[in-house]
This record gives C-alpha cells, structure tokens and sequence, in this order.
C-alpha cells in the first residue's frame, strides 16, 4: 500500500495523515518498486502526465501567483493517484485528459478553484472519489464544482435516456448556481471531441448527435463563439464523416481558386479605410465547415453555388468607428438588399454584438463584412468567459454578463415548475435556438424571442401574469390569432381580461420554455383547485343522501377520516374524490360511521374496502338513468349533483356524445380524470358503466347554467357553388362559433354531407340554428349528430 501527501485547497491547512490509494484497474497496475511491466507502464504514464503539467503551469504562471500554482501541483498529484492505472481509449494515461481539460479553462483564465476542478472532474465519476472526500482536501467550492459535472451513474434509472436527462438537468441546474461548472464542461467536451477518433462509431455517432444537440447550442448561448464553432465542426464530423471529408476536399479546392479574391479586397478595402481616416484591422476568414454545410441543406443548393465561404471582419476603436467603417464599405461595394443587420444597437440573446452587411464583390459574387469595436470582438469570440479574461465588468463584457445571468434564472424558473427532466432538457433545447427575432412593446422596448415565438411567448417574456390573463394579441396595429408567428420588427400588444387563464391548447404552439413552464404550471394549479371544489361538492351530496351535513363534521371526525383516507389535508381528499381518485359515497359512508360511533376504530382506507362498498353501492344505489338502460329495475334517483357550467377543467364533456345543458346527462368519475359528462343513452356510458358500475353519478342542469358546449351538425346539402359559405352565415348570424367542418370527397356526387362541429349555449340554441339551416332550399336534411348504437 502506499502513502502520499495530500493536496491542499483554499484555507484548509496540510493534512499529514496518509492517504490510501485506491486500487487502480488490473490492466495497468503497478507498484512503486519499479521492476515489473507494468511499474514501467505507470512511470512512463507518470512522465507524460508530468510533460503535460509542465505545459500547463506555464500557462498559468502568466496570471496566477505561486502559491496558486501549488494548489493546482496539489490536485493534479490528488488526480494523478486516483487515475493510475486507468487509460483512455487511445492508449493514452488518462490523466492527460483532465490537464488538457484545465489547459483549456486556463485559455479564458479561469481562476485556481475552477482549475482545481477541472483537474478532478472525473475522479468521483470514474474513481469513485467522494464528495467528502473532495472537500475535506481542497474546500467547499472545489467539492461542488465537481458534484456539479458528475454523472448521476450512482443512480438506478428505468432507462439510458432518463440518466443521460437527469445528468443534463444536474449540470444545468449547477451551472444556474455557479457559471464555471458548465465552462469546465465544455472544456471536457471540447478535448473529448478532438479525440474523438479513438472510438467506436457508433459511439462517436452518439457522442457527436449530443454535443449538436446540447453542448454546441448551450456555447452560442454564452457567447463562446470560437468553442461553438469548434464544437459544430467536430460533430459534423463525426457525426456525418462521408459528407465532411467530401465537403472539405471541395474546400480545399475553392480556398486555392479564390485566394487572389480575398486578397484583393482585403487590399481594396485597407486603403478605402485609411483614406476615410478609420484605424481599422481587416481579416478575410473562411466560414466553418459546418457553416457551409448548413447554408447547403438550408437553401438546397450543391457546394458550387454556395459562393460565400469567406467573409472578412473589420474591428475599430470606438462604435461610431462602426457605422463610419459601414459606410466607407457600402460606398466602395453595392449592398445587397435586405442582408444587413445591426446586432450593437440590438444584442443577440448571448450579448454577441457587430454590423453585419453583405456586399457584392468585385466579381459579382456576395461578401459578408463583419464590423465590431475591440471590446466586442472580445465578448463575440469568448462571451461569458471574458469576465475572467479581461476582468472588467463594463461595455460589452457587460452586457454579456447581463444576458447570461437572466438565462440562468430563466433555467431555475423552468425547473421550478418542471420536475420532469426530460422534459425539461426538451424545454432547455428549444431556448438554446439561436435563430432569434427582435420585436417591440407598444412603448418601444425591444425584446429578443426564438425564432418561431408567438404573441404568448411575448406575453409571458414580458411578466407571468400578463400570460396567464391573455385573450388577444394584435401585431403591427391588427387582431391577430394567438399562434401568429412573430417576425423581426413587429410591434405587439396584448389584450387582457382579470378572469381569464391559460389555455390547454397554447402549449401546441408556444416556443419558448418559460411560456411552456409557465402555462403547465398555472393549469395544474387551477385544475387542482377545481378538482377541490368539484371533490367538496360530490362528498357534499354523499353526506347529504346519508343524512348528514358535511359542515356538522368537526375536527376530531375529520382527523380520523383522513387518517383513514391516507390524505394530508381536507383539500387533498377533496381533490381526490375531483379526479376520481376516490369514490364520495364511499368516504360519505365512512364519515357517516365516524360520526355516529366516534370511537370505533376502523381500518385504513385500502382497495379491497373500496371494491367491497362499491358492490354495495352498485347494487343499491346505480344511477337510474344507467340501471334502466341495461334492463335493471328503476333505481330511486339519489340527488344529483348540478351543472352551474363554471366547473373548469375538472369536468370534462365526452366527444362521443358531446352532452349540451338541456339534455339528460350522467356523469363518469374516471380514476384520476375528475368527471366526465355523457348522455344518457350514449353507448360507450353503457359500456363503461358495465365495467364500473360504481363511478357513476346523476347529474342535472342549473337553470342558469352558463358558456358555450360542443356539438356535432350533419347536414346533407345539393351540390353547388357558394353552399358552405351559405350555410357558414346562417350558423353565424344565431351566434354561434363553428369550431370544425369536414365534407365528403364527392365532389361529383348531387347531394354531398357536411358535418360540423359547433359552439353553442344549450338545446334551444342549437334548435334555432337548425330552424336556420333548414329554411336554405338547398339543404335536403339537417340534424344533430349522435352517437351510434353498437348492434
């Protein structure tokens, strides 16, 4: 066994006790004595680790002290124990992994404790270090930034797919917390990419799918531009290995045909600058690989019509340096049209700011300028990482910081109010989008959303509570519907009203996380109140049929009721009894026992007990509507429970029948679906009653019964033009909303059937605009559309 001195961290003194190496992997192994293979093998990886440190201090000995260097020596000695042994897929020690991973971090300056973890990032994944472990050698800091990039392997998940998903929301919740853990992840995933090669190809196919899904995306958003572009090259790559090497021969070619090009213009355009009197530097650069590629799949053309494949950037002192260089270059080139964009008066979402124009080169083909300040530049190619580059925390830096830190809490908003982790990785990736449009408030506020963002996204960008009371949007002056596509430029407003809530329906169309995060969140709140208030009124009309109040109940009674139930809280029962969860009479009949003998002592509420009291129930008390329908004697008819049509989404009318106020109605208390309202004759209701006899309830209308209900029209019509139209303004004119039309593919038929789904208040309401309908002479028979009866 042997003994070594550990590494000490932040104000935590030396500790002289040994410290027990863990047993490194079979293959491999070795032994300080130096006269065996494998002893060879471990001294020659010790060297090459040792050779890769040496690079690595000198990096940092150009802004760290020496008294930080050695707390780097500490952890790289912490991590060179733990990893003996162990080897990569390329043969390589590998603890050349973590150094090359802090080499990376060191390129953006990173301070020592980000440097520290860098370096044992996957001693408590691959070598079972605990975190513990971790903080009583190097502090607290160290300790959770490593936590931060481990794996959840520990874990037991139903699938990879959940692991890698929680894993994700792991890393991005601490990155939330503290912004260096996921500048170490990218680091470890930029040296991972670059040797990538070693590895199976399916594997480097998967490893790559994710690093364009996840990794690539979450760098733009932080404005690493230079690790963004790296990141997509690589997974093109790997990812698609055929198409890269055909794509970068074709370069090849092109970049020696259209080098005079470049130079002449670079040349061209020095001069113009220094005539304008403007201390510019030019460079001509050669758009990324994956670049290139895209712009092909994009606009589906072949390599030889993509003429765009350099561009050149022109960085200046000062910003009206910008806009002067801007207009020496579009004086000495023609623009074209509807190719420029100014990103310094409106950031992109990473704080990335520049002109862009797009000119006509000398040779007719485009040229793309990019022209940026020096502060700029910096934030464009390091982002977020400029912080520690430059430590300023002004200008552009500024700005970078500000986007990044309202990103993060955005990520802590969404989970939240999301604990599903695949969901909310799905979530995070739509944000990650780079495609981004810029609209405006009615008071001139710019406002970034994701390409694809509706009025709704607008709305909750703006403030939760201005979503959730959303009923209208007009764009640029005009009513529009909610799931309009914003554009660049457009002027929003949202219309509210006090009352009103999110709809189901937006979440089809909604873009943005928070929107989606925000709606789910504020429909499960409002579908448990209603489940609550629908549960207290069922117990309610139980109790009643029992001879009992459910206000006379009082607090002794209800502890044991709910001690019985197994629920938390009153409103948790109720709630259940909402959503079907448990039956009212059955709790009724419980508290009616409480009630009258207070110390009986009585079993916990279990399946069995419900089972035996819903046979009960089912043969004495069935509602008549039902029991008469399957040829069982009439049942008294209990009370029935009253449909004010306020009850919200905790009862549900049934699309196969689509019940209105007028008609007789029964209602199915579904497990976990709170009630759903069926005709009386309706055959799937005859169906499931003779499945679950005891889940069914009478129901009736309230006379004042109010909103709008679904219901299907059949209406055959003679063939001809401008019939549809017709019939469209016969059903609006009684005020009625058609919600859906289908029609027969018979166009060469004489007579042709048009089914319709309509909005409306009740029986006589829909009885009008069948009057309405039927008074067209061009209408042979119009009805009500009801379900069959299965024969």
């Amino acid at each position: 066994m042997q003994s070594r001195t550990p590494a000490t961290g932040g104000s935590h003194p030396p500790r002289n006790r040994p410290v027990v190496r863990r047993k490194p992997a079979p293959k491999g192994d070795g032994t300080d004595g130096g006269i065996s293979a494998h002893a060879a093998a471990a001294n020659h990886a010790d060297k090459h680790a040792a050779v890769s440190l040496a690079v690595l201090l000198d990096k940092l000995s150009s802004y760290l002290p020496e008294s930080d260097l050695q707390l780097i020596r500490n952890a790289y000695r912490f991590a060179d124990a733990a990893h003996l042994g162990q080897y990569r897929a390329s043969g390589e020690p590998y603890i050349s992994h973590p150094v090359a991973v802090a080499e990376i971090c060191a390129e953006w300056k990173l301070d020592t404790q980000a440097l520290m973890a860098a370096l044992l990032h996957d001693t408590a994944e691959d070598k079972g270090i605990t975190q513990a472990e971790l903080m009583e050698h190097f502090g607290p800091t160290v300790a959770i930034l490593v936590d931060g990039l481990t794996k959840l392997d520990k874990i037991q998940f139903s699938s990879r797919e959940e692991n890698q998903a929680e894993s994700f929301r792991k890393m991005l919740l601490a990155m939330a917390r503290d912004i260096r853990v996921i500048l170490i992840k990218l680091a470890d995933r930029l040296h991972n990419m670059r040797t990538l090669g070693a590895m199976a190809a399916d594997k480097r196919r998967r490893i790559a799918t994710e690093t364009m899904d996840i990794y690539a995306p979450i760098a733009y958003r932080l404005g690493l531009n230079q690790v963004y572009r790296e990141l997509q090259d690589l997974g093109f790559q790997h990812g698609h290995p055929m198409r890269h090497a055909v794509l970068s021969q074709a370069l090849k070619v092109a970049r020696g045909n259209r080098r005079d090009l470049v130079d002449k213009i670079l040349a061209a355009t020095t001069n113009s600058f220094a005539e304008a009197g403007i201390p510019a530097q030019l460079y001509g650069r050669e758009k990324t690989l994956y670049s290139i590629y895209s712009k092909m799949q994009r606009k589906h053309r072949s390599f030889a019509h993509v003429q765009d494949i350099f561009g050149f950037r022109v960085i200046v002192p000062e910003v009206l340096d910008c806009y002067r260089a801007l207009g020496v270059l579009h004086a000495q080139y023609k623009p074209m049209p509807g190719k420029f964009e100014d990103f310094i008066a409106i950031p992109k979402l990473n704080g990335y700011q520049s002109l862009h124009t797009t000119l006509i080169g000398p040779t007719g083909a485009p040229v793309e300028f990019q022209i940026r300040t020096e502060a700029m530049h910096r934030v464009a190619e390091s982002g977020v990482a400029a912080h520690w580059l430059y430590k300023t925390s002004n200008g552009a830096e500024a700005i970078a910081q500000v986007s990044t830190a309202a990103w993060l809490q955005s990520l802590l908003d969404i989970q939240n109010e999301n604990r599903d982790a695949a969901e909310f990785i799905e979530t995070v990736k739509v944000d990650l989008a780079p495609d981004a449009v810029y609209v405006f408030t009615p008071k001139s506020r710019i406002l970034a959303l994701p390409r694809g963002a509706t009025p709704v996204d607008f709305s909750y960008a703006i403030h939760t509570a201005l979503g959730n009371q959303t009923v209208a949007a007009k764009v640029n002056g005009e009513l529009v519907p909610l799931r309009t596509e914003l554009h660049s430029g457009d002027v929003v407003e949202i219309v509210t009203a006090p009352h009103s809530r999110p709809n189901p329906n937006w979440l089809s169309f909604v873009r943005t996380g928070r929107a989606r995060s925000k709606i789910r969140h504020e429909l499960k709140v409002s579908q448990q109140a209603e489940s609550q208030e629908l549960g207290k009124r069922l117990l309610s009309r139980a109790l009643s049929q029992e001879g009992l109040q459910l206000e006379s109940l009082g607090p002794a009674e209800w502890s044991r009721l709910l001690h019985w139930s197994g629920s938390k809280s009153q409103e948790e029962l109720f709630a259940d009894i909402g959503l079907g969860k448990r039956v009212a009479e059955i709790v009724a009949k419980r508290a009616l026992l409480l009630h009258g003998n207070g110390q009986a002592k009585l079993p916990r509420q279990t399946e069995e007990n419900d089972t035996a009291v819903a046979q009960d129930l089912s043969s004495s008390g069935a509602p008549a509507a039902v029991a008469g329908a399957q040829g069982a004697a009439e049942m008294p008819t209990r009370g029935a429970l009253i449909l004010e049509g306020t009850e919200g989404a905790s009862v549900h009318y049934a699309d196969c029948c689509r019940p209105i106020p007028g008609d007789a109605v029964l209602g199915y208390l579904g497990k976990g679906e709170g009630l759903t309202v069926h005709l009386q004759d309706c055959p799937q209701a005859r169906r499931l009653f003779q499945k679950h006899p005891q889940s069914w309830i009478d129901l009736i209308w309230s006379a004042s019964v109010t909103g709008l209900y679904q219901v299907g029209l059949s209406v055959f019509v003679s063939n001809g033009k401008g019939v549809l139209a017709k019939l469209a303004s016969a059903i609006s004119e009684h005020d009625a909303d058609i919600i859906h039309v289908t029609m027969d593919d018979d166009s060469g038929q004489p007579t042709i059937e048009l089914r319709f789904i309509l909005a409306v208040r009740d029986r006589k309401h829909l009885a009008d605009i069948l009057r309405a309908v039927r008074s067209h002479k061009f209408v042979t028979r119009a009805a009500r559309i009801k379900p069959r009866h299965s024969t």
